[in-house]
Formats: structure tokens, sequence, C-alpha cells
């Protein structure tokens, strides 16, 4: 225990003084690798685990899904998700709240991110609300807390990586997802109805029900519904890989809006592939250092040391999951979702199997848990994008969130207490 304090510690010690998370992760191995005796290794062994890891099939998800939520985010594919998220559900009180849900719900089975439901639908979701009359904070509040369900649905790159890590199959994951993004959304709305029914958020008269404007706007809208159906479909089916699945994922993203909606010029293309590269070049990067973190980690038998203490701990399976839920919500608060399941998997996963846990129910927890660190401080990345798209001040963009913390943290509370939301879908599929 000693050494996994000298180790994560050093870590975080790293990250506190402010050097970037990957400089961190690399600079821990390093010395580790030189100075733990970890029986003479040389030390060329660093760069060559880093690109034997890359050189994996399942990691080709990322990318992959990446460019088909940067492509999707171009053109008209975002507006037509939410005009008919708006038709289907804004005749309810607080309509546009609800829509808003539902549209991040739809986006989110595209992005696999919180980061690009937020920058996707943010803006678009936000000016809509503010023109119907809408208050800022609330508007701001529901379309923040919304994007922490895209790391949830299927195509998860949380899970994508989670899986990897833990070597649990994803298309499982992608699964067990499912059930508790959808409950999710769902206690979401039921916050939009609390607030409206209180007057704690005044909300202004919901548009008649329009048959034909469902219609309509569905119309222009479906080609765009079928890609989550094309992706949960194909995998449950086993017609292809979840990597497989971002590849056409993509191609079908380039056909939309290339040929058919004809909103998405070369240059446009271009762009996507360009953010699309820079910010799978980063993930990757972090991937492949934190890889050989995780290889020091168990050579040095800090995994299975803290496994045989977890599984000494005599106390309800419950109370366990709790405590680990309460340590990612720290965690989730300083580091981001990725970077936070690429150093703590090979330590926790260990830890969690032993106790007896559920590899898929212990995934799914972690990442939902790790995934509210984007909508809190100090370092949440979606508050940030709120300031920016709203103009709001900080302090008034946490303080609008604070109330759809609530369903949120009632969602993982759910997902503890009743491991079935999570193992049932999965069983069901023969995962």
């Amino acid at each position: 225990m000693t050494e996994l304090l000298i180790f994560v510690g050093g870590l975080l010690v790293l990250m506190a003084i402010g050097l970037p998370v990957v400089v961190a992760i690399g600079v821990t191995s390093f010395i580790a690798l030189v100075f733990t005796g970890t029986g003479g290794l040389p030390v060329e062994l660093l760069p060559l685990r880093m690109v034997q890891t890359l050189n994996n099939f399942t990691l080709l998800a990322i990318p992959l899904f990446i460019l088909a939520a940067n492509i999707m985010n171009i053109g008209s594919t975002t507006t037509r998700i939410f005009d008919f998220a708006t038709a289907l559900v804004g005749f309810t009180k607080g309509g546009l709240g609800h829509a808003n849900v539902v549209a991040s719900s739809i986006f989110a089975t595209m992005s696999g991110t919180a980061v690009a439901d937020a920058a996707g639908l943010g803006s678009i979701e936000i000016k809509a609300m503010r023109e119907r009359g809408y208050e800022l904070g609330y508007s701001t509040g529901v379309t923040a807390a919304s994007s922490v369900i895209g790391p949830i649905l299927p195509p998860s790159i949380a899970l994508v990586v989670y899986g990897w890590l833990a070597n649990v199959s994803i298309g499982g994951l992608f699964m067990a997802g499912l059930l508790p993004g959808i409950l999710m959304a769902l206690l979401l709305m039921g916050m939009t109805v609390v607030l409206g029914a209180t007057g704690k958020v005044v909300m202004p008269k919901p548009t008649p029900f329009d048959a034909c404007e469902v219609a309509r706007t569905g119309k222009r809208a479906i080609l765009p519904l079928m890609m989550p159906a094309i992706i949960v479909g194909g995998i449950w089916g086993g017609f292809f890989t979840p990597t497989e699945a971002g590849a056409i994922a993509s191609l079908y993203a380039v056909i939309l809006g290339g040929l058919i909606y004809r909103d998405l010029s070369l240059r446009d293309l271009f762009h996507a592939f360009q953010r699309t590269l820079m910010f799978s070049a980063v993930i990757l990067l972090i991937i492949a250092v934190s890889s050989f973190y995780g290889w020091i980690l168990v050579r040095m038998g800090i995994p299975q040391a803290l496994a045989g203490q977890v599984a000494s701990i005599e106390m309800p399976m419950f109370a366990l999951l709790l405590c680990f839920a309460l340590f990612f919500l720290l965690i989730g608060c300083f580091m981001s979702v990725i970077e936070s399941i690429l150093i703590f998997t090979p330590i926790v996963v260990p830890a969690a199997l032993s106790a007896g846990l559920d590899p898929v129910h212990f995934g799914i927890v972690m990442v939902i848990t790790l995934s509210v660190g984007v909508i809190t401080p100090p370092f949440g990345t979606v508050l940030f994008l709120m300031v920016g798209i709203t103009r709001l001040r900080y302090g008034q963009v946490v303080k609008a969130v604070l109330p759809f913390l609530l369903p949120i943290l009632a969602t993982i509370v759910l997902l503890i207490a009743i491991p079935e939301l999570a193992t049932w879908l999965p069983e069901v599929m023969g995962y």
C-alpha cells in the first residue's frame, strides 16, 4: 500500500503543479521503471510498449466515432434532431427542456462524449430556449446536465477504453449503458417537471401538439435517427464489431452530409478530419503512456495487493460499490473521464473483481460517476463550454447546474442498488 500511495500520490502531485497529464504519467512511469527495482528493465521498453499498445484494432473505434461526431456537427443534422425532439415533446410544460434532454440522448448515440454533445447541440438548444422565453440559467443547467448522457449510451468512447483495459466485452458494455442512460434522461425530465410545478423556474406556455409538425420534422430527421439504429442494431445482431460500427457511422455521416443534405463541403470534411486528428492524437498518446503506467503497476504488484486488501474488507456489496462511486465522483472533479479510466482501471478493477463485483456493472458505475465531473467544479469541461456559449459567469453556470445533479446522483444510487439495470440487457443478448 505504501508503493501505491507513492506511485499514485506522485502522479497527482505532478498534475497539481501544472504538468500536462500525459507528461505526469510518463514521468511517474519512467521514475518507477528506473528506481523501483522492477528487474533491471531497459528504459527503451517505454516507447516500445507505447507503440505496441496502439497497435490494437479495438482502439480504432475511438478516432472513428470522434470523426462521425465531428461530421454530424457540421451542417443541419443537429438542427434536424432538435427540431424533431421539440415537436415530439414541446407541447408539455417545460417542453423545450424535455426536448433538450431527448435531443441530447439521441445525439449521445452518435457522439459518444459529453463535450461533443454539449458543443454540437448546446448553442442550438440554448438559442431556441431563449427565443421561447425560458430563463437562461435553467436553459444552461439542463443543457449541461443532459450532456452527461453522452458517455453512457452507446457508442461511448469511455466504455471502449474501459472495456479494452478491463478485458470486458465492449458490445456488452454498450448494451449495459442503454437502460441507465434512458433512466437518467427520464429523471432529468422529471426534474424539469418538479422545477415548473414548484415555481422554482417560470416555464413559458407550451405550444399545442401538432401531429403534422411531428411528421414534418420526423421526416427531416429520419436519416440522422437511423444512425443509432444502425450502430446498436448492427452490434446487437453481430453484423459488425464496435470498431467496424465506428467506420460505418463515419461513412454514413459523410453520405448524409455530402450527398443527401449537401451541406458538407470538402473544406468542411477536411476540417472535421483535422479536428479528429488533433483530438484523437491527444487521447491516443495518453492511452499509450497510461498503458505503460498500468503495466508497471501490475509488475510492482500494486493492483494485486489492493485486491487482497479489498477482499478482506467485510461490507455489503452496495456499501463497497458506493465507496467506489464516491471515490470516482471526487476524482472526476479533477480529471477527465478518459484520463481517470486509463489511470485507475488497472488499479481498481482487480480489487472489484476480488470482492465479487460484476465487471460490466462496475464499469457502468465507474463511467457514469466519472462523467459527472464534466459538470462539477473546478475543472468541469462542459461548465467552461457553457460559459463560452451563454456568456454567463462561471459561478452562475455552476449554480444553474446544481438542481440537475440530483437526478444524476439518483441514477447512480439506483444503478448501484439494482445491478440488473446494467446487467440484464447484456445477459439477454448473450454477452
